[in-house]
Formats: structure tokens, C-alpha cells, sequence
């Protein structure tokens, strides 16, 4: 037997429903911000995240998945979401469209890490990125959109803000990190005393319990804001506080990755143990030129879907029942079979689940399957009822049953429903 690849998970019949409320309750947030959706492929040149996710970042020093393809091209599985959007956005012309530019994902990615809880090698994201606007606004909306997503989900979560600021004041604080972490680098990972040089704000990133530790007492990025990036930030809390939004200022949120620039935030949840956060972004205003595109400014998010789900099933955010069939249609013979074949076909053609029988059974094992699949209601067809053109349709629920012509039986499904 060929047994799954580690670190990959399989979608059951009975599971498939969590995903689909997922998606769709992704798609409403996206249609009621105005979001276009947009689907970039599964593999890009490995430059693209080289280049764009950065050189000194976990992701692609050790965990993408990189190979050769039939023509020597080196190929990436996409770890993340951004960059391939930005490669889309410049490749297509979308910089010549009326901005703002906001689109949104729901895409696969691929990372080779240690599979844990809330952590697959394939795990999926909701992902929204919107271009052209440098305002704090956007950054306010974009956060709105993530809060609105995970509370129409019902999940709990603490929004957790930053500003990282852009390269004129990030020059300043880099040299301050140093001047902190160089007398403390003996006691700090291997990681860390390779990001010094390449990159120390990478360092605050550092999961180890030892540099944690050494990273609590480092200076905060919002001491060391310029003018412009101090404005911005102010911006974004000004709109958070006027609507009530609460949030934390966390000085140590920088994101994993390299292209990100002034606003940062991230909703976490302390119900899924160490992989806390279930949806992180901020703004990017440089990637776009690095990218080879005109400069861009760019904010965005993405959300894993596993962890959403974990976070569902481990919280008091149940999922809503699977939906079931609202009538098993049972035939006793080869031609009130037939009939339950048609009726069943036309209720569908309108929009109501309906199942037949596939497997040959007899009528008491066909009523006996429609109690185990959840239909609400069941209904006999048999010679009577092909003469009468009258079914008698038994609540599933409670045994009561109510005669109903062939011709009213959509009508009366759709009351029941309600």
C-alpha cells in the first residue's frame, strides 16, 4: 500500500463541509470588501521567492521545495502567497488598472518543516493583497477585513500591531540591535548570530527559549521611528481606536519574512499551543520594484485554514451541521425506482438535495440508509403512489407524515425549510 506523503492530510467525505464553510465565508468577506479573486500557479521560478521572500529567511534557506524541472529550470512549490500575486500583478499590467488593486487568494503552499499541530508540509491560506495605496487607511481596512473574517468564523483571537518602519529608520534601529545583541550574541542559536550580520531585526523573530529571552530586554522599533513612519502608525491606531477595535501594540511582531515594511499585525490564539498565530500581514511598499515592477505600495494578509480549523474544533466556535439531503426518495420495484429517479431530478434541477437509492436495496434498508445520511424527510413510492401521483412524506425527525401531491413537492420542502 502507498501510504500518504508526512506532513500532507487527506479531506474525508465527512470533513469536506469545515472547508467548504472556510471558503465560503472567505468569499463573503471578500465580496463585501470589494476583493477580486485571482489564482496564481501552484510552482514559480525559484528566483521569484529568492528574491522576494528574501535570501536570510527560514522559508528559503531551508524550507522550500526546490528541483530541477525536465529543462533545467529551477523550480519552487510557492511557500506563501505574496510574492507570486506581485510576479501576477507586474507580469499582467494590473499597474496600468484604477487603483486601488484588491484581490484575494485561496491557495495551497508548501513548506518542508517538522508536521505538527496547526503545521503541515501542504497547508492552505486565505490571502488578500491590495495595491496602489500608501494610506493608513488601507492598512485600517485590510485589518478590518481579517477581524471580519475570523469573527464571522467565531473564533477568538487577540489582534497584536507593530510598525517595523521603512529603510530610513530601520537603518537606525539596526545599528541599535547590533550595539545590544553583539556583547550577548555567545549565549543566542546559530540562526541568530548568522542573522546579525545579514539582517538583526530577523532575530526578534527567534523562537528559541534562550534568545527569547535575550530579545526582551532589545530596543522597540517604535522608539525609533521616523516622522513619516510615526505618522502612519498613529494613522492606523487612530482608526482601530475610533471604531473600537481593541488591539496590543507588540514591539516584537516583525513576520518571518523579509519584504515588510511600517504597518505589521498578526491575530493570535492561545487555544492552539505553539502555533498561536492564525492570521499575519502588514504592508510591503518596496516588493513590487524589487520584483521588477514600478514602485508599489502593497498590504496584505493571509490566514491558514488549517489552523483556523484546529482553532474551531479545540474552541467554543462549533462549525454548522453538514448539510442533508432534504428527502430520500425510496422505489420498491425496478419502475417506482425509475420515478424516484425522476423526481429526484427535478428537485435537484431546482436546487433541493435529494437522494435515491444506487445499491438495490430493499425498502426497509433504503429508509434505514435515509436515517443514517441525516435526510429529513423520506417518502415510499410504490404502485399506489405511481396511480395516485400522492406521496406520503414521513418526517424523518419525528414519525409524522403528510400526503402531498408529486406536483406541490418542491413547494413543500422549500416551507419546511423555513
Amino acid at each position: 500500500m502507498i501510504n500518504i506523503p508526512k506532513g500532507t492530510k487527506d479531506v474525508l467525505p465527512d470533513e469536506s463541509y469545515k472547508w467548504q464553510y472556510i471558503e465560503n465565508t472567505a468569499r463573503e468577506v471578500a465580496r463585501v470588501f470589494n476583493l477580486s479573486e485571482i489564482r496564481t500557479p501552484v510552482f514559480e521560478y525559484t528566483e521569484l521567492f529568492r528574491r522576494g521572500v528574501g535570501e536570510g529567511t527560514d522559508v528559503v534557506n531551508k524550507e522550500m521545495y526546490t528541483f530541477e524541472d525536465k529543462g533545467g529550470r529551477s523550480i519552487t512549490l510557492k511557500p506563501e502567497g505574496t510574492a507570486g500575486v506581485v510576479r501576477l500583478f507586474i507580469e499582467n499590467g494590473l499597474a496600468s488598472s484604477p487603483m486601488p488593486v484588491k484581490t484575494y487568494y485561496i491557495t495551497p503552499a508548501f513548506r518542508y518543516e517538522r508536521p505538527q499541530a496547526g503545521r503541515l508540509r501542504e497547508f492552505h491560506q486565505f490571502g488578500i493583497e491590495v495595491f496602489g495605496s500608501a494610506s493608513y487607511q488601507t492598512d485600517a481596512e485590510v485589518i478590518f477585513a481579517a477581524s471580519t473574517f475570523l469573527d464571522m468564523l467565531g473564533v477568538k483571537t487577540q489582534l497584536q500591531i507593530n510598525s517595523i518602519g521603512c529603510k530610513t529608520c530601520r537603518a537606525e534601529y539596526n545599528r541599535a540591535l547590533k550595539e545590544y545583541f553583539k556583547p550577548r550574541l555567545v549565549g543566542m542559536c546559530e540562526t541568530c548570530r548568522l542573522r546579525f550580520d545579514k539582517n538583526p531585526l530577523r532575530m526578534l523573530d527567534c523562537k528559541e527559549e534562550g534568545c527569547k529571552k535575550i530579545n526582551a530586554g532589545a530596543p522597540n522599533i517604535t522608539d525609533f521611528l521616523c516622522e513619516e513612519c510615526a505618522e502612519h502608525f498613529n494613522g492606523v491606531k487612530s482608526l482601530l481606536d475610533g471604531y473600537g477595535k481593541k488591539y496590543t501594540v507588540n514591539p516584537r511582531i516583525v513576520r518571518g519574512l523579509d519584504y515588510y515594511s511600517k504597518t505589521v499585525f498578526e491575530f493570535v490564539s492561545d487555544e492552539i499551543g505553539s502555533q498561536g498565530t492564525v492570521c499575519g500581514g502588514g504592508r510591503y511598499d518596496g516588493l513590487v520594484e524589487e520584483l521588477g515592477g514600478n514602485p508599489t505600495p502593497a498590504i496584505g494578509f493571509a490566514a491558514g485554514i488549517e489552523r483556523l480549523m484546529l482553532l474551531m474544533e479545540n474552541s467554543s466556535a462549533p462549525f454548522p451541521e453538514a448539510d442533508k439531503p432534504a428527502i430520500y426518495l425510496a422505489g420498491m420495484d425496478e419502475i417506482s425506482r425509475a420515478a424516484a429517479f425522476k423526481i429526484a431530478t427535478d428537485l435537484r434541477l431546482k436546487g433541493v438535495r435529494a437522494e435515491i437509492d444506487h445499491m438495490g436495496r430493499s425498502v426497509k434498508a433504503q429508509l434505514k440508509y435515509a436515517d443514517k445520511i441525516g435526510a429529513k424527510f423520506a417518502a415510499v413510492i410504490g404502485e399506489d403512489e405511481l396511480k395516485s401521483k400522492v406521496l406520503n412524506v414521513k418526517n424523518m425527525a419525528d414519525g409524522t407524515a403528510c400526503a402531498v401531491k408529486v406536483e406541490n413537492l418542491y413547494a413543500y420542502l422549500l416551507q419546511e425549510k423555513k
